[in-house]
Order: C-alpha cells, then sequence, then structure tokens
C-alpha cells in the first residue's frame, strides 16, 4: 500500500505566496521563511511592508532581498530621534536605501530636520503617502521650511500625516498656500497631533481646507474655546463641506480630548463655557457630507440640545459606521419608548461618547434598541448611568458587541463594569476599565431578576424573549462559567497608589486567550504616603497562561526624580513599587514609560527599575518610552533571549541635551553592539 508525500510545498506557487502574504504576524513569517528556498523566495517577493531598526551608521547591515516592500518605515532607526542623513555619507545612504527598496510609495521617518527628506525624497519620486514623526522642539527655520521639501520632490503625494510631528499650525497653510497643485492632489491630511496645545484657529481651518478640495480623510486638532481669538465656531464649520465635499473621513478634536484628560467624576459633566456650535450649523455641515463614513467631534466645551443634529446625521450621512462624539448633550433623550437622537442612527458599528451630562440608562438602553449594529462602544465621564443601565445594554447587544470601553464614571468602577458585562463575557474580545475597586451590591437584585427570567423563558415565555431581542439563555450560561473565552486585550487605568491585586478576584479569574494588557497609571504621587504594601500586585498576572505582551505607562504618574522631602519616597522607590514582581510574568515584548519629573522634563528608568526588567527572562523585545543611563542598560544584557531594545523619548518636548550618558548617541550604539554580539538560542 502506498502513501501519498504530498505537503503543502506542492501548492502552485501562486496559491501558496497567497497564504504565506496572508500571515500577518512578522516573527511567523519569519519562521515560515526558513522552511525551505522556495519559501524563503515566496516571503520575500510578497513581503509589502517594513520597519527597518538597525543603526544607521552600519550600512552593510542593509537588507537587499526586499524588492517588493511599498512601505518603508524608518522613524525607528537607531540611535531614536537622532538627526538622519545629517553626515557625509548621507547621499550614499539615500541611494543605497533607494537601491535595496525600489518601489516604495510610503515611507515613514522621523524628520529632525528637514535635511532628511530633502535627500530622501527625490530618489522616490513615485511616493504618495508619507508620515513625518518629530518629538523634538521645532528647529530654528522659517515657517514651513521642514514641511516644504515633501511637495518640493513629492509631486504623486496624496495622503500627508503629521499626527507625531511637532510643527507650528502657521507653517500648514504656508506650505499648503505656496504649493497649490500638490495641496489640491491630498486626499487624506492628518493634523491631530497632541503636541499642538493650542489647535488651529478657525482661520487656519478655513484655509487649510480651501487648499485641499478633494481631500476625502481629514483629522485636525482645533481650538473651539470660545474665550480665545479666532476659536473654531459655526461659520468655519459651515465652510468645511463648502471646501472638502468628498470628506468620507472628518475628525474634528479640541487638545484637550487628544491627551485623554479625565473628568472629575463628582462633577456634573458639564464645562464650564459652552462651544460656540448650535445646532443649526451641525444640521447644515451633515447635510453637506453625504458621504461620511467616519465622523469624530470631540469638544471641552457644552454642545447643548444636540439631539436633532444627530438625528439628521443619521437621514444625511447614508453611510455613517464610526461616531465619537465628546461634551455632546442631549443626545438620546428618549419619551416613553420614542426613540431619539443617536438612538436613530441605526447603521452605527462603532461609538465614542465622553462626558454627555445628561445620560441616564434609559437613554442609554434606548441607544442600544436604535444601534443594533454596534459591535465597538465607549463611554467614558457620564456619571449618571449605572451598572443596571450599563448590563441591560450589553444584553440587547449581546450578539454583536466585542469591545467595549467604560471609564471614568462615578457609578461604574472595575468590579461593576466587569459584573454588569458577565452578558457578553464568552464574546468580549478587547475591554477597557477604571480600577476603582468598588463594591457592587446595588447588582445583587439585578442577578435575581434576570434568574427569574431565565425560568421564564424555559417555561415557555417567548412573547418576553422577543420582545427584548435577545437569548436569556445565552448570558445565564455566561454569568455562571464566569469565563472570558475570547479576550484578548484587556487595558486597565490606575489612580496613583491604586493596587493591581484585586483584579483578578473582581471577576477576572479565567481569561484563558488573553494575550495583551496595557496598564495606565496616573497621579500625582509627590503628597502620598508611602504605600502599605510592598509591591503594585504585577505577579497577581501571572494566572493568565497566553499573557506575552505587556504595555506599563507611568509616564502620566508625577514624582521627584531626584531626593524627595522627608516622609515621602522618590521616583525610583515608586518604580520598585509597580515593577516588583514582573519576572514572574512569561513576558515576550514590554513597552515601558517610566514616571516623570515634570519640573526637570525627565522620565528616566532608574536602578530599581534595570535591576527588576532583567529578572524577565523570556523577554525579547523592550521598549523604554524615556531616557537611561548606560550601565543601566547593560543590566538588560542578562536576559538570555533579548533581541530589540529602544531608548524612544516619544513625547512632546522630547529632551535636546545630547550630552547626558542618558541620550549621547554612542552610548546607544555601544548598548546595541554588545547585545548584538550575544548568542541567541533559537
Amino acid at each position: 500500500m502506498s502513501f501519498s508525500t504530498t505537503t503543502i510545498s506542492d501548492l502552485p506557487d501562486v496559491i501558496l505566496s497567497n497564504i504565506i502574504a496572508a500571515i500577518s504576524n512578522t516573527r511567523t513569517r519569519n519562521a515560515a521563511s526558513l522552511v525551505s528556498r522556495k519559501w524563503l523566495f515566496l516571503d520575500r517577493s510578497t513581503r509589502t511592508s517594513l520597519t527597518l531598526r538597525g543603526n544607521a551608521r552600519d550600512l552593510f547591515m542593509l537588507p537587499s532581498c526586499f524588492r517588493s516592500v511599498t512601505h518603508l518605515d524608518l522613524s525607528l532607526l537607531s540611535p531614536w530621534g537622532h538627526p538622519l542623513l545629517s553626515g557625509g555619507p548621507a547621499a550614499l545612504f539615500a541611494q543605497l536605501l533607494c537601491q535595496m527598496f525600489p518601489n516604495v510609495v510610503s515611507l515613514v521617518i522621523y524628520s529632525r530636520n528637514p535635511n532628511a527628506i530633502r535627500v530622501l525624497a527625490p530618489h522616490w519620486p513615485l511616493i504618495r503617502q508619507i508620515k513625518l514623526v518629530r518629538w523634538h522642539q521645532r528647529p530654528a527655520v522659517g515657517p514651513g521650511d521642514d514641511i516644504s521639501p515633501v511637495f518640493e520632490n513629492c509631486r504623486e503625494l496624496v495622503d500627508l500625516d503629521l499626527s507625531s510631528f511637532y510643527c507650528w499650525t502657521d507653517d500648514i497653510p504656508i506650505v499648503l498656500r505656496t504649493y497649490p497643485l500638490s495641496a489640491s492632489r491630498l486626499t487624506c491630511l492628518n493634523l491631530m497631533n497632541p503636541a499642538i496645545t493650542d489647535g488651529f484657529k478657525g482661520e487656519e481651518v478655513e484655509e487649510i481646507t480651501k487648499c485641499c478640495p478633494n481631500l476625502k480623510k481629514f483629522y485636525i486638532v482645533c481650538l473651539f474655546n470660545p474665550s480665545y481669538v479666532g476659536f473654531v465656531g459655526d461659520e468655519t464649520l459651515g465652510l468645511i463641506p463648502v471646501n472638502c465635499p468628498k470628506l468620507s473621513v472628518l475628525c474634528l478634536a479640541d487638545p484637550l480630548a487628544l491627551v485623554n484628560a479625565r473628568a472629575d467624576p463628582e462633577t456634573q459633566g458639564f464645562s464650564a463655557e459652552d462651544a460656540s456650535v448650535t445646532v443649526s450649523t451641525l444640521i447644515e455641515m451633515f447635510s453637506g457630507l453625504p458621504l461620511l463614513e467616519e465622523f469624530v467631534f470631540d469638544v471641552s466645551h457644552n454642545v447643548r440640545d444636540s439631539g436633532p443634529a444627530l438625528e439628521i446625521l443619521n437621514s444625511k450621512c447614508l453611510k455613517l459606521k464610526c461616531l465619537k462624539i465628546g461634551n455632546f448633550h442631549g443626545i438620546s433623550m428618549p419619551v416613553e419608548s420614542k426613540l431619539d437622537g443617536v438612538a436613530l442612527c441605526q447603521r452605527l458599528e462603532s461609538l465614542s461618547i465622553r462626558n454627555v451630562a445628561d445620560l441616564t440608562d434609559m437613554g442609554l438602553i434606548a441607544i442600544a434598541r436604535g444601534c443594533s449594529k454596534l459591535s465597538k462602544f465607549e463611554v467614558q465621564g457620564c456619571k449618571n448611568i449605572t451598572g443596571r443601565g450599563m448590563r441591560t445594554f450589553v444584553c440587547i447587544l449581546s450578539r454583536t458587541l466585542v469591545e467595549v470601553k467604560i471609564s471614568c464614571c462615578m457609578n461604574l468602577g472595575a468590579k461593576s463594569s466587569l459584573k454588569a458585562l458577565e452578558p457578553i463575557q464568552g464574546r468580549i474580545r478587547k475591554l477597557h476599565i477604571d480600577c476603582i475597586w468598588d463594591d457592587f451590591d446595588e447588582l445583587d437584585d439585578l442577578h435575581e431578576i434576570e434568574t427569574e427570567n431565565d425560568f421564564d423563558d424555559e417555561l415557555g415565555n417567548k412573547r418576553k424573549k422577543q420582545k427584548l431581542d435577545f437569548d436569556l439563555n445565552d448570558f445565564s450560561n455566561g454569568f455562571q462559567e464566569k469565563t472570558w473565552e475570547k479576550l484578548e486585550h484587556l487595558s486597565l487605568w490606575f489612580p496613583v497608589g491604586e493596587l493591581l491585586t484585586p483584579l483578578v478576584s473582581s471577576g477576572l479569574e479565567n481569561c484563558p486567550n488573553l494575550e495583551e494588557i496595557f496598564i495606565k497609571i496616573e497621579g500625582d504621587c509627590r503628597f502620598l504616603p508611602k504605600p502599605a504594601h510592598r509591591e503594585f500586585g504585577l505577579t497577581s498576572l501571572a494566572l493568565y497562561p497566553k499573557l506575552s505582551k505587556m504595555k506599563l505607562d507611568c509616564g502620566d504618574t508625577i514624582g521627584y526624580a531626584h531626593t524627595a522631602p522627608s516622609g515621602h519616597m522618590d521616583l525610583s522607590l515608586w518604580e520598585r513599587f509597580y515593577l516588583y514582581g514582573i519576572g514572574d510574568l512569561s513576558l515576550i515584548e514590554l513597552d515601558y514609560w517610566p514616571p516623570q519629573d515634570k519640573d526637570v522634563n525627565q522620565r528616566s528608568l532608574s536602578l530599581p527599575a534595570a535591576g527588576l526588567l532583567q529578572g524577565c527572562l523570556m523577554l525579547r523585545k523592550l521598549f523604554i518610552h524615556g531616557t537611561a543611563h548606560e550601565h543601566f542598560l547593560m543590566f538588560l544584557l542578562r536576559i538570555p533571549n533579548l533581541r530589540d531594545v529602544q531608548l524612544r523619548e516619544d513625547y512632546y518636548p522630547a529632551p535636546e541635551n545630547d550630552m547626558s550618558t542618558e541620550m549621547r548617541a554612542d552610548s546607544c550604539s555601544r548598548f546595541e553592539d554588545a547585545l548584538n554580539r550575544r548568542q541567541i538560542e533559537d
């Protein structure tokens, strides 16, 4: 009897190349390329996106086998943030890049000064997309001079992303006026930059939209504060659809909304001032944008009685699927069972609402009834909604909802949020909650009521089941099993000093497929006493068997970088508190933001932090979003399989003083050389 020896390699090359091209994980693709020479060739010939992470001085290490790459990211070259192509071999480096990657049409580059793009762009005349990155302060050049090389050399440009590029607001209108033909070709312009603290003024927004009439996607941070001269108001908003009628994505946000400024849960939810935006203007704007698919309007000032405008948004923008609004009030005010406002936007698949002062449980439930296709829902700063309302909301949407964020809602702490989400805990894939450890006695009676409903359903009460439009048996099983079977990504917010330890016992005991966790810690620890406990509680996360990626963000934790006053801890001791036990986790990738001292603009890895990080024996990638002394970095060489380490000062303003050993290019290069000399087992 003969056996077939047919393998996957016997598939036609066209089919096999499509299979390999469909693999999104970079490490998996690299592993696949090692199977055979044929697979290696197919991988390299189908790789269209590549991020270079080597040192710019090592020209001999430029790969020559990725000839099909169309998207090239040079923003993470080492040493991070240092001027690229500023020395003698600049022309040689640019020429080599062009030879190795001849088909580039999309480029990302850290542009500390205009030289890099001025040297590179002529070698790729067909570039259509460019993203400039800069967190350092703007160099002393003329208005628009550090952006003009893009328009001078990239005549086919249609997509310009400046969302991570610090510049002045008046740089943009000047350069668009100077190159009107290039500006008119743009179909996507991203100016949603959190480093622009005031935002673009009304006249600047008007001029930008006038220069770019063919925009389909437009993102911009705006000055909505009516107490400032030149604020964005009715006149500017009315001109946007006139100047750019083809928009399918429009995102307008206040600078405070971009930095995730949290409202005080104890307040009423109304800001001190109203935005100069009327409902009639919103109706006019929506009527002029029939192609709109995604709309973001996140202001930090009140937009009152907005319900009628949102109803027009539904009737005029028939393709709308994603909506994010902030400080809009009156978005859902149902009378009896009649739906109104945003609840009439039945085509929405993603909805985010922030700081809606008058949203109640009834309004929330009405949104669930009307927006029956929602798969993603975010709610922040809504003090009047409760666990009871949220639980009913997710019950109604139990068949579609897979991503939820609940933040800064006074009646929804960690435990009450998790209990409210029990009906979908077997479906949800991505979750964010605030870790404020409350009790949830108020929901005990709700649990009893639902148990009675389950019993009624088993007896055959089909009419009630149809009226509520969800299967009660589905979520009864959910809270009995207590399993978050499909949860892959978990995001947590903590006030400084709060412990992580209660998380597991609050309802997240069983998350068998959790792969990534993001922890953000925020607050001023300068006036807090020494914590009563030794550790934050990272050890408790060892319960999750597949957890391999972590982002630990202490960047908004404020403290003393140097000697603290008597009775207080400096930042090094707070780092020890938060990182203690991290070596007990089987992490493969870690992003870490050290706490900061704002008075001296310092975010630096401390000695205790370096000592604790070296205990992460499974770690392969470590990105520190701050600075570190060279001898602290050498501690990390004791991690046996560590392959990729980088210091990234990707916050504004990034420190300029390169004389410190924390930022000196030679220090980073010596560490990278020592890292690359080691033998890695796999």
